[in-house]
């Protein structure tokens, strides 16, 4: 069974790429969405979606420049 997004480019799709693991402040070191945005999800609007979006790629983006 494929799931709506999938069959409605317009909807966002999840960022998930099923690596979870939790840091110590319960942000996904996958896909940078804190633990309350990863569960609230499916109840977000498209306009909340693109901003949990555009706040897990800032939390990845200096995570990945703390590694340097």
């Amino acid at each position: 069974m494929h799931s709506v997004e999938q069959n409605n480019p317009l909807l966002i799709r999840s960022p998930c790429v099923r690596n979870c693991c939790l840091d110590q402040h319960d942000i996904c070191l996958g896909c940078g969405r804190s633990i309350k945005e990863i569960t609230s999800w499916t109840q977000q609007s498209e306009q909340q979606k693109l901003q949990t979006l555009a706040i897990a790629e800032q939390r990845l983006q200096k995570l990945a420049n703390n590694l340097v």
